[in-house]
């Protein structure tokens, strides 16, 4: 206001003074302030963006920094099956984490399941269910012990040919953002128009899909968010069952979903684990009644092992009292 002030003074002084300044003068003079001024009042914003750009930046050079997985184990065989019965031994295995070695996240573990056997883990959060399931696709090095595929160690096979043969259904469903029949036959991109619409079918997933104007050729927008919690995960099922693993295995597939929608999707999930060997990964115990065996995990340690009646008949037992809290919250 100030400067205003001088600038029409000046303008009203006479011509023949030094002083004197133009209209036009005054008018560019304003307009340059508020363009400078505008500028600077942006730096702060420029200033936050770099700060973001910069952190995902360090986080983009830490993946790029990371060494490459090995597809081949040197001197191991570096096995390529054709075919996975999918016998799984975890025999005595211990991890820790190579950014916290003093912390053990898992203490001999040891169990076996038969091929085709279905085989449920379950305990309270934090307690290593996931982390046993990712060491089976060698996500990082064990600590100690070691886990056998089909009678051979999962270090001797070739990662890429191992990985192949096993189907995960995670609890967060990843959908690209193309349409329903690209993200189904990612499971088998070679796969015919037959045995997509096969594997909708049998995934509880055809009907919704037949409802569409565009049908498989529907776009799910990105990440899947023009479906619903459930039909994202029906559609995960689907490219599991064309993607036919010998190895399933489930992490929490239904721990997020409704109760209509978890009914839909756990049908989706029985044909899917029909004569395949199972890993699943639980919240919901209402959902592994019928697994052959049920894991309890605490601490990193296997507490209990049996089936569903035995377990939830055990006095005291952990399982029992997980079961017992589900059903007062229910």
């Amino acid at each position: 206001i100030l400067v205003l002030w001088r600038g029409a003074t000046l303008v009203h002084t006479p011509v023949s003074d030094p002083n004197h300044l133009q209209i036009g003068d005054l008018t560019a003079f304003i307009i340059y302030t508020a363009f400078i001024g505008a500028s600077v009042a942006g730096l702060g914003e420029i200033y936050g963006k770099v700060q973001s750009t910069l952190g995902a930046s360090e986080r983009i050079l830490e993946i790029l920094d990371e060494a490459p997985e090995p597809t081949l184990q040197e001197p191991a065989l570096g096995l390529v099956p054709a075919q996975v019965r999918g016998e799984i031994r975890y025999e005595h295995v211990a991890f820790r984490y190579p950014t916290r070695p003093d912390v053990a996240v898992l203490q001999d573990i040891d169990f076996h399941i038969a091929a085709g056997e279905k085989i449920a883990l379950v305990g309270p959060s934090g307690a290593g269910k996931s982390t046993i399931a990712g060491l089976l696709m060698q996500f990082y090095p064990l600590s100690g012990g070691r886990i056998v595929v089909d009678g051979h160690d999962v270090a001797d096979y070739d990662l890429t040919a191992l990985r192949s043969h096993i189907g995960i259904v995670p609890q967060e469903t990843l959908l690209f953002g193309g349409t329903i029949r690209e993200n189904i036959a990612y499971g088998k991109p070679n796969a015919t128009e037959a045995e997509i619409i096969e594997a909708a079918q049998r995934a509880n997933t055809w009907q919704f899909i037949s409802a569409f104007p565009e049908g498989l050729d529907t776009v799910v927008g990105d990440r899947g968010i023009k479906l619903s919690g459930g039909q994202r995960q029906r559609v995960a099922i689907a490219r599991a069952i064309l993607k036919n693993p010998a190895i399933l295995i489930l992490d929490e597939a239904t721990s997020s979903l409704d109760s209509e929608s978890e009914k839909l999707v756990q049908g989706a999930l029985d044909e899917l684990m029909q004569h395949r060997t199972s890993l699943i990964i639980a919240h919901r115990l209402s959902t592994i009644r019928k697994v052959d065996k049920i894991l309890v995990i605490d601490g990193g340690r296997i507490v209990e092992a049996g089936s569903h009646d035995e377990l939830s008949e055990r006095e005291g037992g952990l399982y029992a009292n997980l079961l017992r809290l589900q059903f007062e919250l229910a």
